[in-house]
């Protein structure tokens, strides 16, 4: 093979070009910083997969300025139905009122892709197929990367290499970073399939039986995707014929496969790294995390992730960032990472387990659990994503809770800086601290006036770095001098 040298500086190199990559890479462009993404297929994927998008996706979706092509193509489903064949054990609303998206917005991962590429294209990137990472060499200020792209390999220096590139990382592996976790006994099988309308649009089933689950999600009002456990593989893909007497046997009477579209049998584990940054490479995604596709949550937590790091190689690559910015990656989203899948490996056994005993107690236990309000609301903003908290960072003050409201959506997101809300009630001497906090931080931090009286420092990706409460003061804005210090000093 013919080697080419070829330099080419760029700040950011994404490898993986699934959903999480090219919503990186939309950041990148978007903040302007120089990036490039590789992809060792020749396209995009042409099947669904992920599905689901929750409502603290479809903010950040707004934030970063591309959330109107996903309303347009969503089915919005806004309740779960648990069934235990014809009988309705519960019904729950997925309406969290807190979040313009109360819905789980449906959109397949093909549809996904397809919409993040055409933004990029827009915005002045693209997407380099046929290009397989075969080589890291960190240096002091860059990472040498060796890509391979058929009969010639080229090498590229990056400021930054961010692994996006699945459950089989070449970044991971190439970083001997541990994938820590088990596999699943089960066999799931997955398919797309055109159905009758019998079962509201608006609405996902879960369907736990004696033999075992079924997990029904709509992608329209006749068009619904199925993912069961199943003993054993029938051919090489599922047939519809399988999945028909799968429907019969543990699902709503009233729904009736029609048409398969695609399917697939596959295996699910449960790992996660604990280490999501060596020097100047990060891994995001499937590539630090897979889990159970029960509560589909993978594919958000990896948009997640890289709105999280985003932010901090943007403010690195200025100039005003630390490295205890960039540690924070880490640190804020391994514990959202471990949440994630404690939550999908407990739906997994309460709806997967099969056996007659087991599925007597699930129709005993589930209809008293899902009439308790607190409980209702408790699963609706877990699997929303509207509860992911920073609390315990080392960047973080206080709670560490998501800011949304109008002031961030679209054009108004703040990007590359922090927002510092102050009560418009403040006093002369307040309002002066803040003018001089502003004045020190003036390439990172702007002042935004609120009604009342208190003093909330926002981050770039809108969760709350710091606040006061019942008034600000001079002494908590100094306190959030401090803040802003420790992780923006001249990197």
């Amino acid at each position: 093979m013919k080697i080419h040298a070829v330099v080419t500086d760029t700040d950011i190199l994404i490898v993986g070009a699934g959903p999480v990559g090219l919503f990186l890479a939309n950041e990148c462009v978007r903040r302007g910083l120089r990036c490039r993404l590789i992809e060792q297929r020749p396209s995009q994927s042409a099947h669904s997969r992920a599905l689901a998008i929750f409502p603290r996706t479809m903010e950040i979706l707004d934030m970063g300025g591309l959330v109107a092509p996903f309303l347009a193509a969503a089915n919005r489903v806004t309740s779960v139905a648990v069934h235990a064949h014809d009988r309705v054990l519960a019904h729950i609303r997925f309406e969290p009122q807190e979040s313009p998206y109360p819905f789980v917005a449906m959109v397949p991962q093909n549809v996904t892709e397809q919409l993040l590429v055409e933004a990029l294209r827009h915005r002045g990137g693209a997407v380099e197929y046929n290009s397989t990472l075969v080589g890291l060499e960190p240096r002091t200020d860059a990472v040498r990367v060796r890509v391979n792209g058929g009969r010639e390999a080229r090498e590229v220096s990056a400021r930054f290499v961010v692994g996006c590139d699945g459950a089989h990382s070449a970044v991971r592996h190439l970083l001997n970073i541990p994938f820590a976790g088990g596999e699943y006994a089960e066999l799931f099988l997955l398919a797309d399939i055109e159905t009758n309308d019998a079962l509201p649009a608006d609405q996902m089933q879960l369907c736990p039986s004696e033999s075992g689950a079924v997990a029904i999600f709509p992608m329209s009002a006749t068009r619904r995707r199925v993912v069961a456990t199943v003993a054993r593989p029938e051919g090489a893909a599922p047939s519809l014929e399988l999945v028909r007497r799968l429907l019969e046997a543990r699902g709503p009477g009233s729904l009736a496969a029609r048409a398969l579209h695609w399917s697939s049998y596959f295996k699910v584990h449960h790992r996660h790294v604990k280490q999501l940054r060596v020097g100047r490479m990060f891994v995001a995604g499937d590539a630090a995390h897979i889990h159970s596709p029960f509560g589909g949550q993978g594919m958000n937590t990896g948009m997640h992730d890289v709105w999280n790091l985003a932010w901090k190689l943007d403010l690195y690559v200025r100039g005003h960032g630390s490295e205890a910015l960039l540690d924070s990656y880490g640190a804020e989203r391994v514990p959202v990472i471990e949440s994630v899948i404690g939550t999908t490996d407990w739906l997994t056994r309460v709806m997967a387990t099969p056996g007659r005993f087991v599925q007597g107690m699930r129709n005993a236990v589930i209809p008293v659990m899902s009439s308790l309000g607190p409980l209702q609301r408790a699963f609706v903003e877990r699997l929303s994503e509207l509860a992911v908290a920073y609390d315990g960072s080392p960047i973080v003050e206080g709670s560490g809770k998501r800011w949304f409201d109008d002031s961030l959506r679209g054009s108004n997101a703040p990007c590359r800086r922090f927002v510092l809300m102050l009560g418009d009630d403040n006093n002369p001497t307040v309002q002066r601290a803040a003018r001089d906090l502003i004045g020190g931080f003036s390439d990172i931090l702007e002042l935004r006036a609120v009604s009342g009286s208190d003093a909330t420092l926002v981050r770039p990706d809108g969760y709350i770095a710091s606040a006061t409460h019942h008034g600000g003061t001079t002494a908590a804005l100094n306190s959030m001098r401090s803040l802003l210090e420790r992780q923006t000093q001249a990197a």
